[in-house]
């Protein structure tokens, strides 16, 4: 076994009682924050990734290496999290794919999803997407359990079709389908437009689980996580969740900072410390940990305090 965390969400897959929250992280600092808040689940978001890397939409412009390495700084911060990461078409073809798909193992992620787009590829709730023919996804599914099995591990493979909006329900439950002889563990269809699709996806997949994509400002009506039970979802991923939040927050502050030159204090609920401050973010990314381990090898780097 290279890593443990596949094995671990097999286990959270297997629990009948429980349904698998991933809010979605586009780096570290928004990772960080997830862990501090007790998720025990984490989604690396791809349009988040090309967004927050490269400032730039998601239409297929990040590469292998933007993705692997964004997957394994969140992967590589609590190896007890498991992460599930946006592997978007797998980068080409079958040894492209599977070469990719090694890339995540080695990187500690826990379960990816592999889509029918074509390479040159957009976010899944735009208009216009091209799909590769059914054939090609499934061999980018084959390549994927390839792999998994060269490495001899646990990674959990997540098939994901964007068929509905250009074919229709049935086609891309059949890609499903296929997928999942292919070897595919959770089957992912996204641009769901109503709640019926929803439910219908669950209950004509059945036994193999589900993931549900909730895109603020998307195609799919969102539903808090009760609800995505009731339906019969496994996985939720919520993958613009933070970056919403950090997008508002950088527009509001950016503001203040242009049209009056400062950026006042926000005190914490203390009425004394800064929320937010410079100190608070280095202890929330590991400031004392890091001071405390260079003293439990003797080392001097922080002696005087940090």
């Amino acid at each position: 076994m290279v890593n443990k965390a596949g094995a671990k969400l097999r286990a959270q897959l297997a629990d009948p009682d429980r349904i698998i929250v991933c809010p979605g992280v586009q780096d570290g600092l928004s990772a960080r924050v997830c862990l501090q808040q007790g998720f025990e689940n984490l989604y690396m978001t791809g349009a988040g990734t090309a967004v927050s890397l490269l400032g730039m939409p998601d239409l297929g412009l990040t590469t292998a290496d933007d993705m692997v390495r964004n997957a394994a700084i969140i992967a590589g911060l609590d190896r007890t999290v498991p992460v599930i990461a946006d592997a978007d078409t797998g980068f080409g073809g079958p040894v492209m794919v599977a070469r990719s798909v090694e890339r995540y193992i080695l990187a500690g992620v826990a379960g990816l999803h592999i889509e029918d787009q074509v390479t040159t590829k957009r976010c899944g709730h735009l208009q216009g997407k091209e799909l590769v023919d059914a054939d090609v996804f499934a061999s980018r599914i084959r390549a994927t359990v390839a792999a998994r099995k060269r490495l001899d591990d646990d990674i959990v493979i997540i098939a994901r079709t964007d068929a509905l909006q250009s074919r229709g329900l049935d086609e891309a439950l059949a890609r499903l389908r296929a997928a999942v002889a292919a070897g595919a563990d959770v089957v992912f269809l996204e641009g769901m437009t109503t709640a019926d699709e929803m439910e219908q996806v669950v209950q004509r997949m059945v036994p193999t689980p589900c993931l549900l994509n909730m895109v603020a400002g998307g195609v799919t009506p969102l539903v808090d996580a009760q609800e995505a039970k009731r339906m019969g979802y496994k996985i939720v991923i919520w993958p613009l969740f933070a970056l919403t939040s950090t997008y508002l927050a950088l527009q509001k502050t950016a503001q203040e900072l242009k049209s009056t030159g400062a950026i006042k204090d926000r005190l914490g609920p203390d009425g004394k410390t800064v929320a937010g401050g410079v100190r608070e973010i280095f202890q929330l990314c590991g400031l004392s940990e890091c001071a405390e381990f260079d003293k439990e090898m003797s080392g001097k780097a922080f002696t005087d305090g940090v």
